[in-house]
């Protein structure tokens, strides 16, 4: 059975509906349009932040950062991930016998905190710091 007898049979607000129905259908299944919309299955956005952890875990181990302070940087990805890639970067850093580079960076903010803006300087300390005018303190 076909689509178009059932379109032909239907009322003006019943074809709209069937029309409707069936796009959304096929386009539900659609990966360009999931992630348009934002959408990740799960089995994906498991693969991506195991990834992820694995590469955050082996970065911390050459910068010398303690695991645990890589726990508290990187909550949101698997312990067990970060904890892999630090793990494997540790046996490759002493096979080849590899020294830590020392980041130049803070680590980054985790998602959802603000960046702290530097404080303004006060006007008294930009009025001490500011050069005085020789000529004009000499006039008085």
């Amino acid at each position: 059975m076909s689509l178009s007898p059932i379109l032909l049979q239907a009322s003006e607000p019943g074809r709209k509906l069937l029309i409707i129905s069936s796009l959304l259908l096929a386009l539900s299944g659609c990966d360009a349009v999931q992630q348009k919309l934002g959408l990740e299955a799960p089995a994906a956005k498991l693969a991506r932040d195991e990834a992820e952890g694995k590469a955050v875990g082996g970065a911390c181990r050459q910068s010398g950062r303690a695991i645990e302070d890589c726990y508290s940087i990187y909550a949101w990805l698997p312990k067990s991930a970060i904890y892999e890639g630090w793990r494997d970067m540790d046996i490759y850093m002493r096979e080849n016998k590899l020294q830590t580079v020392e980041p130049q960076l803070p680590p980054p903010q985790p998602p959802g905190t603000k960046k702290k803006k530097p404080a303004a300087p006060l006007a008294e300390e930009t009025a001490a710091e500011a050069p005085v005018d020789q000529k004009a303190a000499a006039k008085h």
